[in-house]
């Protein structure tokens, strides 16, 4: 990534001279007469391994207008567009100028880093004796002495810094688009083994002892067409059995990856079975209107003497999650890779259930005449509820309103079957589903 930094100022304050002292070579002419540099001038710098261009440009003067100066104007807004960083020179020497004011005004507009650059500072002490500078308003600044060096290392430093930062910032928007699936469950279900067996190497410390994920790890996965982010979780336990402050710490991290989730794969160790602990963890991902998918680890392990098909075992799960139980179960083995190349194409597949959008009409059409048919029922005499008109709120998660004269009367029964209607119909996979009643 190559950046830019341009060197920008009014007349005569120095800034060929720390262009030339930056790309380290006479390329720009340097004289005491004002106005000599008019172009733009490019050059190229390297500073402990990182290479950047610098651009050097003519003075900046604010009052003249004749066509010479507009044009070298112009060349200096194109500097200013084309740049990651500005460094805005002053001269110590002079002190601020009206015209300092009007390009730090100008400047301020253009939302670039901006480095307020004190240039021909030949001691400390007249750094303490004029501070008439912090008056332009800019948080970073330098003194330098661009004729000899001084203070150039430190302004080079931060640089890189900046250059650094924005590397990192870009990489993290980048990431920001792409979906993030979580991968949760209780202590040493097999989380971190998931995660080697999808990258084909032993990405992450992989144990028998329970609790040797202590932080939430963010992974970039990119295989065919998938392109994602896989974090890895520690174990969530009951409150009971945290046992120290770190553990405190790594349970509160995976609640915050839930939700900050796209889609979440809750694993459950095939021969523990689905215990109270699992739901706890589901009923959360609920809550957090996350999609869900549930992964049963070590099938290959599983004792068969138990004479419990996947069918049955599916079957014992919806059950207990009902009436969020259209999600989707898959059985893996994740240290063999069995099934585990089943997991991100169902994935993906709850990933669109939960943008999915239902047209109003075509809502209505279907659950009208179901919930004509099957009204709601109350404990209040000469209460007759009806729901007239349904539809879909546009939110990033499914989420529905439906329209009644007595709202404030229908149960939460009432909720789960419009909720079981809507699953069987429509397309929400592994997706919660919000209903809310409001008045007519």
């Amino acid at each position: 990534m190559n950046y830019i930094v341009s060197i920008i100022g009014r007349p005569n304050v120095g800034k060929s001279t720390l262009f030339n002292r930056l790309v380290g070579r006479r390329k720009a002419i340097v004289h005491m007469t004002s106005g000599v540099t008019r172009d733009r001038i490019y050059g190229n710098s390297e500073w402990n391994g990182v290479k950047f261009s610098v651009i050097d440009t003519g003075g900046f003067s604010v009052s003249n207008h004749n066509a010479l100066e507009k044009e070298i104007q112009n060349q200096i807004f194109m500097a200013i567009r084309e740049s990651d960083v500005i460094l805005f020179l002053v001269d110590m020497k002079i002190g601020i100028l009206d015209e300092d004011r009007e390009i730090a005004q100008i400047l301020r507009k253009c939302q670039k880093t901006i480095l307020l650059i004190v240039n021909k500072v030949d001691n400390v002490k007249s750094i303490h004796s004029n501070t008439d500078f912090f008056r332009l308003g800019f948080e970073k600044y330098h003194y330098i002495s661009a004729i000899n060096g001084s203070g150039t290392g430190e302004l080079l430093d931060e640089l890189i810094e900046i250059f650094e930062h924005k590397l990192l910032k870009k990489k993290e928007e980048k990431y920001e688009f792409l979906p993030r699936f979580s991968i949760i469950g209780r202590p040493n279900v097999g989380k971190s083994t998931l995660i080697n067996s999808f990258l084909n190497k032993n990405h992450h410390i992989v144990t028998n002892i329970s609790g040797t994920t202590r932080d939430s790890l963010d992974v970039f996965y990119k295989k065919w067409e998938y392109e994602c982010i896989l974090v890895d979780t520690p174990g969530v336990r009951k409150k009971s059995k945290i046992k120290d402050n770190i553990e405190f710490y790594s349970v509160m991290r995976t609640l915050k990856t839930i939700k900050y989730a796209d889609v979440c794969f809750l694993m459950v160790d095939a021969n523990r079975g689905w215990e109270k602990q699992d739901i706890n963890i589901f009923r959360l991902v609920e809550k957090n209107n996350k999609g869900i998918i549930i992964l049963v680890n070590k099938w290959d392990l599983f004792d068969k003497r138990n004479f419990c098909t996947q069918k049955d075992y599916e079957f014992i799960i919806r059950k207990k999650i009902s009436p969020f139980d259209n999600v989707p179960i898959i059985f893996i083995s994740a240290k063999n890779q069995d099934g585990i190349h089943n997991i991100l194409p169902i994935a993906y597949q709850v990933l669109k259930s939960r943008k999915n959008r239902l047209k109003t009409n075509i809502l209505n059409k279907i659950m009208l005449p179901i919930l004509k048919k099957n009204p709601p029922t109350t404990n209040k005499k000469n209460k007759y509820i009806t729901i007239k008109y349904c539809t879909q709120l546009p939110s990033c998660t499914p989420k529905f309103i439906f329209f009644s004269n007595y709202p404030q009367y229908i149960k939460e029964s009432y909720k789960r079957f419009i909720e079981n209607k809507i699953r069987f119909h429509f397309d929400f996979i592994g997706s919660p589903i919000q209903i809310f009643f409001r008045k007519k």
